[in-house]
């Protein structure tokens, strides 16, 4: 028996692992989708047309950024659903309006009124009954200090290069973030608890706390 029938999770289920940068989302995603016997939903930033301009002019791409993000996650989610779920799926769509878009507005490099058009269609698109939630969310939180040796470890160049400054200011937007967030049931994991690579037994626990968690909100 596996841990899907084990523990009850049904096999249409979509879960989606949420959190900063050098959280740990992808092992999360493939550690759960090999326990549960579900496909997985990677981001997908190779083909990307704005990624390059975005980073040389964040003013001027910015908005033209976050609409692509949108309409690239939406398709995902939309297409899962169509699938007939079994999902687990890394970094979800509502992170794009509450923390990116969001954080582009306040700092001045995305313009009021194009906020307001994206918020606008984002809430539209998303925030309506119509739009297939995930069934859970799980949220990989952990203290500063544990996450940027994550990210050092694991030694992106673009990662290395980023000032302190603004994985402090990540970190706490998204701790705001989930404080708020309620488009669906959440799991919060800290990341200090389970070590997915090296403890074969932390997988299961995490998916009996999801099987809980699901038949609290059925």
């Amino acid at each position: 028996m596996n841990l899907r029938e084990k523990y009850n999770i049904p096999s249409n289920a979509v879960i989606t692992i949420a959190g900063t940068v050098g959280v740990g989302k992808s092992t999360m995603t493939q550690k759960l989708a090999e326990a549960l016997q579900f496909h997985t939903s990677f981001e997908n930033v190779d083909h990307n047309p704005y990624l390059d301009k975005f980073y040389a002019d964040f003013e001027r791409w910015s908005f033209h950024l976050q609409i692509y993000f949108l309409a690239e996650r939406f398709k995902e989610q939309k297409k899962m659903f169509e699938l007939g779920g079994g999902f687990i799926q890394d970094r979800s769509i509502y992170e794009d309006t509450g923390i990116f878009a969001k954080m582009h507005f306040d700092k001045g490099t995305m313009n009021p009124t194009d906020y307001a058009t994206y918020t606008s269609l984002f809430d539209a698109m998303v925030m309506t009954p119509y739009f297939p939630h995930p069934d859970v969310l799980i949220y990989l939180e952990g203290d500063l200090d544990h996450v940027i040796n994550r990210i050092h470890e694991r030694g992106r160049d673009m990662e290395q290069q980023t000032p302190l400054t603004y994985w402090q200011e990540m970190h706490g937007r998204y701790q705001n973030w989930i404080h708020e967030f309620t488009a669906c049931p959440v799991l919060k994991l800290n990341i200090k608890d389970y070590d997915l690579l090296e403890d074969d037994g932390a997988t299961e626990e995490i998916v009996a706390q999801i099987s809980q968690l699901m038949k609290q909100h059925v």
